[in-house]
């Protein structure tokens, strides 16, 4: 579907809100704004404010931000939070994991009024996930300022969706189907929203969900702030940020902390699932001299994994979001201390593992999104350093393994026999 559709629902239509180009060509930006043919956006804004004291924000919402333990803004938050304060359209192309979440919510609840119980910033996500982690974080933030925020999407109850906003909710966070659902039935309003968030944009589009978006980009009033969020910058994105987006201010937060220098990089063939277990095994000699840490994709397939390994007396241990903090904690420790040497976990405590000593990942399963590759191995996902990578492959994963690697322009050989020479 073309973002030039001639159909003009209302006012706003999807006409570019600069100016439309006689010949139906997108807009093109001239000069430092630009942006370069490889789709990488070049900041055209330098502005960068070291600490949330200095952003001028409401003191109920530094609470929030202080209490939620941020210190320090990270390098996206430094530069876009206040150009989305002053209400720019904005493009920030920043890796996962660096902070774009607290950017835009930190916008949102700066610019909402809370006394006024209506939908005023809509936030729209790739997945259901990542939508509920939003609303997390969203409220977290406004813990001091009483925000209601709701998640609509797919898979709960449509009625209860339909209640809770009529009801009325200063923010809504959601996948794209069940957001244009509630805007179809009416039981979410437009007419106030003045902030739309397109967060992991490149996905977005990406995965379909091009039709649904550009609904209700339809649906907004013609001064809606438009706020996106990429790691990449396919066509599809420079096609909704030309058509849509009013001299955006562009952002570019650099991959270089994100890098793979000096992480050794393994795959090991095991064809089946059911085979996985018992390369484990034969690689367990390996893992214990050293420390490692070993991927999961599911809570279900950890605490499994973990059952396994006990009854054949290996000492393991195991760590996901089902548990209480008590006894995340106390597994920490215990792993810190080096009392226990292998940690199975999932995706979710990727990013929170902060263990120097880790020297050797796991990936059980192939992470089911690619971004989170350089989260479960890399040196900016924390583990720092030297390091041995092995990614369990079976049949089935040789697409996502050849993905991985071009994604990371990286090579992934055969692990050798003589690997435990290499931790």
């Amino acid at each position: 579907m073309s973002m030039n559709s001639t159909d003009t629902r209302n006012d706003y239509s999807c006409e570019p809100k600069d100016k439309v180009p006689s010949n139906n060509e997108p807009v093109h930006h001239d000069g430092p704004t630009g942006m370069d043919p490889g789709g990488v956006i070049e900041s055209n804004l330098e502005t960068v404010v070291e600490n949330f004291d200095a952003m001028n924000l409401k003191e109920d919402l530094l609470r929030g931000i202080y209490a939620y333990g941020f210190e320090k803004p990270s390098a996206i938050q430094q530069r876009a939070i206040i150009p989305c304060v002053e209400r720019h359209d904005v493009i920030a192309q920043a890796q996962s994991g660096t902070g774009k979440t607290a950017t835009f919510s930190i916008s949102i609840l700066q610019q909402i009024d809370t006394n006024v119980r209506e939908c005023q910033a809509l936030i729209l996500a790739p997945t259901r996930e990542l939508a509920q982690q939003i609303q997390k974080v969203v409220i977290a933030l406004g813990d001091f300022m009483n925000v209601m925020c709701h998640a609509c999407i797919g898979g709960t109850n449509v009625r209860d969706d339909m209640r809770k906003l009529e009801s009325g909710v200063h923010v809504v966070v959601g996948t794209p189907g069940r957001g244009f659902d509630m805007i179809n039935r009416r039981a979410l309003k437009t007419n106030s929203i003045k902030i739309f968030v397109l967060d992991e944009a490149d996905e977005m589009l990406s995965r379909g969900f091009k039709e649904q978006i550009h609904d209700v980009f339809k649906t907004l009033t013609s001064d809606v702030q438009i706020i996106l969020l990429s790691a990449t910058m396919p066509p599809d994105v420079l096609e909704v940020s030309t058509l849509f987006m009013r001299q955006p201010v562009r952002i570019l937060v650099k991959r270089e902390e994100l890098t793979l220098d000096g992480i050794k990089q393994f795959y090991v063939n095991v064809e089946k699932e059911s085979w996985k277990l018992d390369t484990l095994v034969d690689l367990y000699d390996t893992l214990s001299i050293t420390q490692a840490v070993i991927f999961c994709n599911t809570r279900r397939k950890v605490d499994m994994l973990t059952e396994e390994m006990h009854s054949r007396d290996f000492t393991v241990s195991a760590m996901h979001g089902d548990m209480d903090q008590k006894e995340r904690d106390l597994i920490m420790r215990q792993f810190r201390t080096g009392s226990s040497r292998v940690l199975i976990t999932t995706d979710l405590l990727a990013r929170g593992i902060d263990v120097q000593q880790v020297s050797l990942v796991i990936n059980y399963d192939l992470p089911s999104n690619r971004e989170n590759y350089i989260h479960r191995i890399g040196r900016g996902g924390r583990f720092g350093r030297k390091g041995v990578a092995i990614n369990f492959v079976t049949t089935d994963d040789q697409r996502a393994l050849h993905d991985i690697e071009t994604f990371y322009n990286t090579s992934i050989a055969e692990m050798p026999m003589n690997v435990a020479d290499l931790i």
